[in-house]
């Protein structure tokens, strides 16, 4: 029902599509006053440009205005056909043939008061740069929105200027960006291959870094404070001020912030007391997570699959919503307009005024009160909303079957590494691919159930934000107040039960069981290590950050010395220098492949990243459930490797041999 060119062809104030049917040999839409669309807003959306819209062969070129004219018919009491050829009207009109005066014309709003030279863009005739300055007593316009039209204008104009350059530069290096995508994929791989050496030197390192930045900062304050405290003009209450001197200037402020670092200090010295064992275990899973991606290669390109799955769901929904946008019937929208006479350097001229934008009042292009503008707004009618919010909230639930997807196979290739006694000789032929098969031979509905209640919570939040808007006009500090807690309340039950779905993904990969008794086992068993998961999953947030800048910093500070041209002039040998300058291509912003790869490298290592967490959530489930379900004998051995043994002090036991120590523990 729906036809998708209502959207992507302009329409007019009539609602005909410009450049197709009737009006096939008028493709561009034209503006009567391109400054009224600015002047409403966001309005915009729901009653469109109040002003009058035609379709024309041609955009306008060179500047008019009715002002002229008029008073050229005044002075020689008779119409001019060659001036009001030059004339821009509604439904048709030849403005050369009617008996109406150009003033009621204009005010009538049957033809435009003015034009500027003009180009197309996206098929509007948008004033362009050679149109020159408009005079405050033209155009029926004022001093100040001739200047507002201008700046508008400016933006758009420079806009557009940029937007030309900036993809004159994408063409000319392109491949120079393809190129340097794959180096930050290569990157990836390596940085991700070398976590098992670089783990703990990242991990204590960055702890040694926060203790003595922390010790060095509680030191200086506390210096600052001793030898500030005992003199007078160094004393006062601390108030606000936007001067950092005044704050520098008080003993009291070198005390507070020194006992802020002090309990930042006394924290990372507890953790490093009591947490070490802890920071090791996590450390230890890091490095087995290294390895398992290492043995289990193809778990790094399998990002790719739930990728292209929602790209295409993004795709069908997109074209979806298109369809659904151009059903229905013409809606309009109705703005009252009013024209007053003032008095501007001494002449008396005609000003034009939009006083109120109304869309809830029903209107028709053919039958509008005099001095209101009716104009045509989108297709569509009630029943459309209601499928628009369905295919909004069926695309959450199909984007987050794919995320849990994701999830369970990596999680199911993890953890059968993880349950493999020799490993890697104990590992499926094929992890990733039998994983997958599990997934959707048992686990389908425990997907789409997981799936099914982030939906849920992330639709409630696009109904709270949606409400937000529509009560941002009402000053009640209640309202405020209970929309504040409702979207942080749900933002936090998203984030839980995202937690919550993806160890329960983890626990139904382990046993097979269903999500509800999977999610439960899995709350406990978190529950139950409280401590544990806490250190883990901070420290993999570190090795994981850590990852992501380096790979995404190393990447783009080479993009950056190769596009400015620095690398070149670094290099000591003259054939290299030259080889790299032939290569470096000419642009108008460098800084432009230098964002472009900066932003793709950290999407890129985002991906491969996200594998090496899931990885490290999964080992470390297993790792707990390992601990709780077997004691090291012959009958129930210990799955984890010889150093999270040692580190916990336990070992698999030969048949025969007894624990050690007393009472048989």
């Amino acid at each position: 029902m729906g036809d998708p060119r209502l959207l992507l062809y302009p329409t007019d104030s009539d609602g005909n599509i410009c450049g197709v049917g009737d009006k096939a040999d008028k493709p561009y839409l034209f503006f009567f006053d391109f400054l009224d669309c600015a002047k409403v807003g966001m309005a915009i959306l729901s009653t469109g440009c109040p002003t009058p819209q035609v379709c024309v062969s041609a955009c306008p070129t060179g500047y008019w205005q009715w002002y002229t004219l008029y008073a050229q018919e005044l002075g020689t009491g008779s119409q001019s056909s060659s001036g009001r050829a030059k004339m821009i009207c509604k439904n048709n009109l030849d403005a050369a043939t009617s008996s109406e005066t150009v003033k009621a014309l204009v005010e009538s709003d049957t033809c435009a008061a003015y034009y500027m030279d003009s180009s197309s863009v996206v098929g509007r005739c948008i004033p362009s740069a050679s149109s020159g300055v408009l005079n405050a007593n033209d155009c029926r316009i004022q001093h100040s929105t001739s200047f507002l039209l201008h700046r508008y204008l400016g933006y758009l104009l420079n806009a557009q200027s940029y937007g030309e350059q900036i993809l004159a530069d994408v063409r000319s290096s392109w491949w120079l960006i393809l190129s340097f995508i794959v180096l930050g994929t290569l990157v990836t791989f390596i940085w991700i291959a070398l976590m098992r050496w670089l783990a703990g030197i990242i991990v204590w390192f960055t702890i040694f870094a926060f203790v003595g930045l922390f010790g060095f900062a509680t030191y200086y304050t506390f210096n600052k404070w001793l030898t500030m405290k005992d003199n007078p003009d160094n004393q006062g209450t601390i108030t606000f001020s936007t001067s950092l001197d005044y704050y520098t200037n008080l003993a009291d402020t070198w005390l507070a912030l020194g006992i802020i670092s002090a309990v930042f200090l006394g924290i990372m010295l507890l953790i490093l007391l009591f947490l070490r064992k802890r920071i090791k275990i996590a450390i230890a899973l890091i490095k087995e997570a290294s390895r398992g991606t290492s043995s289990m290669i193809f778990t790094l390109f399998w990002p790719l699959v739930p990728f292209l799955l929602q790209i295409i769901v993004l795709t069908y929904w997109a074209a979806s919503a298109i369809y659904l946008a151009s059903v229905g019937n013409k809606t309009y929208g109705q703005s009252n307009v009013t024209y007053v006479n003032e008095t501007v350097n001494g002449v008396v001229k005609t000003q034009k005024y939009i006083t109120e934008v109304i869309s809830s009042i029903p209107c028709s292009p053919d039958n509008t009160t005099a001095g209101d503008i009716c104009s045509f707004v989108k297709y569509g009618g009630e029943y459309t909303l209601y499928l628009q919010i369905f295919q909004l909230f069926m695309w959450l639930w199909v984007m987050n079957f794919i995320v849990a997807l994701s999830q369970m196979v990596l999680a199911g290739a993890f953890a059968s590494y993880y349950w493999a006694f020799k490993k890697p000789q104990d590992l499926p032929l094929f992890p990733v691919s039998a994983s997958v098969w599990r997934s959707f031979r048992y686990h389908t509905g425990s997907l789409a159930f997981g799936a099914l209640i982030i939906a849920i919570i992330q639709m409630i939040r696009i109904g709270l934000e949606y409400l937000d808007r529509k009560l941002k006009g009402y000053d009640n500090a209640f309202v405020k107040f209970v929309m504040a807690c409702l979207k942080c309340c749900f933002w936090c039950l998203e984030k839980f039960m995202k937690f919550i779905n993806k160890n329960a993904y983890i626990m139904i990969a382990v046993y097979g069981k269903n999500f509800c008794t999977s999610a439960l086992n899995a709350f406990q068993l978190i529950i139950r290590n409280i401590v544990r998961v806490a250190v883990v999953d901070k420290i993999s947030d570190i090795i994981i950050f850590f990852g992501k800048l380096v790979v995404t910093a190393a990447v783009t500070v080479l993009a950056f010395y190769f596009f400015s041209g620095e690398l070149a002039s670094a290099i000591p040998t003259s054939s290299i220098s030259d080889y790299v300058t032939n290569y470096t291509p000419e642009l108008n912003f460098y800084l432009v492949p230098v964002i472009i790869i900066g932003i793709a490298t950290f999407v890129i290592a985002s991906a491969f990243f996200s594998v090496f967490s899931m990885g490290v959530d999964t080992l470390f489930l297993c790792f707990l459930e390992d601990l709780e379900r077997n004691d090291g004998s012959p009958e129930k051995p210990y799955y984890m490797n010889k150093e999270l043994m040692n580190i916990l002090g336990k070992k698999n036991r030969k048949p025969g041999e007894k624990k050690k120590g007393c009472c048989g523990r």
